[in-house]
């Protein structure tokens, strides 16, 4: 049996008009060979989906359960081109995106994952917090669509984009000696006790800053190892040491710490959105691209 959609439409055509010379003008052919396809159709089920007369067309039994199957399977294939379509165009689908704890705290960013949500609310977002040197494997496999991390050195595999080149800002204690002044040199944090992350952690901002602080000639005595960026926050907060975080944390707003710029021209770090060279992009994928782009570009 080699039913094709055409036929269905003509079924459908004559079972609604009940007469071939209405159906066949609807349907923009002659009606000679509307009346054949009808005909193989008949054969090619083995029953009679029309009982003609020379005044008059009707719906066999058969007919009428034909009619109906094939209203639901037009209206199946129609929701199916339309899904599709939906799909090619990035309007449904899934995004997975891994980000850092620093990311959303960047305005270009948290404002992209807004709007994002509100033009494409059929699209399922999945967000992850993962750390910069971890997204790397889940990019590589495809099971994360995109990666939003700090600067780190990437595989071949993988393309990036950069997306802000932030200042690093230093923490301290309001009571610190140096709270008070605007602007401080690295090495004047030489001899602090220094909270910061876990080397193990996989932040790439660890790499970031103490490579800074090499640079410079400080060696960071660090007292407290910790794997988030808030509970650094929290710990200078306590008074428990100073730190340097990017200045996109100067969002989070404590009475008991201050932030300052640090003198150092190359006390910078930069946000990247990654994605694999090797697994074809979505299209949600490249509009989310193109709306955190756009969002950088205007800050």
């Amino acid at each position: 049996m080699n039913v094709e959609l055409r036929h269905l439409r003509y079924f459908i055509a004559v079972a609604e008009e009940l007469h071939f010379g209405r159906a066949a003008a609807r349907l923009n052919i002659s009606q000679p060979p509307l009346s054949q396809q009808i005909q193989l159709l008949e054969a090619q089920i083995g029953a009679r989906l029309l009982a003609r007369t020379n005044r008059s067309v009707s719906l066999t039994a058969a007919g009428r359960q034909f009619l109906a199957d094939s209203r639901q399977i037009l209206s199946q294939v129609d929701a199916a081109a339309v899904r599709a379509a939906r799909l090619h165009a990035g309007e449904t689908g899934e995004l997975r995106i891994g980000f850092t704890s620093s990311a959303p705290f960047i305005r270009a960013i948290s404002d992209s994952l807004s709007l994002f949500r509100k033009r494409y609310p059929d699209v399922h977002l999945q967000t992850l917090e993962i750390n910069t040197r971890a997204q790397i494997m889940p990019l590589n496999e495809g099971t994360l669509d995109i990666g939003l991390m700090r600067n780190t050195p990437l595989p071949e595999t993988l393309e990036w984009r950069l997306i802000l080149r932030e200042p690093l800002m230093a923490m301290l204690h309001c009571d610190h000696p140096l709270a008070a002044r605007e602007q401080l040199s690295l090495r004047e944090l030489a001899d602090e006790p220094f909270v910061f992350f876990d080397p193990h952690v996989g932040t790439g901002l660890y790499d970031d800053i103490i490579g800074l602080l090499h640079r410079h000639g400080v060696k960071a005595q660090i007292t407290q190892e910790v794997g988030e960026a808030m509970t650094i926050i929290g710990l200078v907060a306590a008074g428990l040491g100073v730190s340097i975080l990017p200045a996109s944390f100067q969002r989070v707003r404590l009475e008991e710490m201050r932030w300052v710029a640090i003198e150092e021209p190359d006390a910078v770090s930069e946000m990247w959105l990654v994605w694999s060279k090797h697994h074809e992009r979505s299209a949600a994928s490249e509009r989310f691209i193109a709306l955190v782009s756009e969002a950088a570009l205007a800050r």
